[in-house]
């Protein structure tokens, strides 16, 4: 299955009948972290889970260079996030999580700031996000 480049966040959920319309709850996480907005209209698509009850696991689409076996990390350098910090790290860094549990550290944040971020470096299993804008 290709998954477009656009893909602002992924996620799980039940329809539910609400008399005239049904509605599909989007986690309060994704409007936390900016990944949508309240009042915006964005392209919805639905996949079926299978009958067995699991999810078929849908990765964006791979840079032919890289290897299709390794996830790759959500984020890229350059790229400007809104986050909400979680934790501090040992050496007193703001721990922020985005898709999949990815890690992106912030220099200089503290529990419970929300931040708009630029990301300046990326590893396999972590980013360095710099403030560029606190308490969003």
């Amino acid at each position: 299955m290709e998954i477009s480049e656009k893909l602002l966040c992924l996620f799980s959920a039940e329809i539910t009948d609400e008399g005239d319309r049904h509605v599909v709850e989007v986690p309060q996480r994704e409007v936390d972290t900016g990944s949508v907005e309240s009042g915006e209209t964005y392209r919805v698509a639905l996949i079926r889970a299978d009958d067995t009850g699991a999810d078929e696991e849908v990765q964006p689409q791979q840079p032919s260079s890289a290897p299709s076996s390794e996830p790759q990390p959500p984020v890229e350098p350059g790229e400007i996030r809104y986050v909400e910090i979680e934790d501090i790290g040992k050496q007193g860094d703001g721990i922020a999580r985005v898709e999949r549990g990815y890690v992106i550290i912030v220099p200089g944040a503290e529990i419970g700031e929300r931040v708009k971020v630029e990301v300046s470096e990326v590893k396999s299993n972590f980013a360095v996000g710099e403030i560029i804008d606190g308490d969003v």
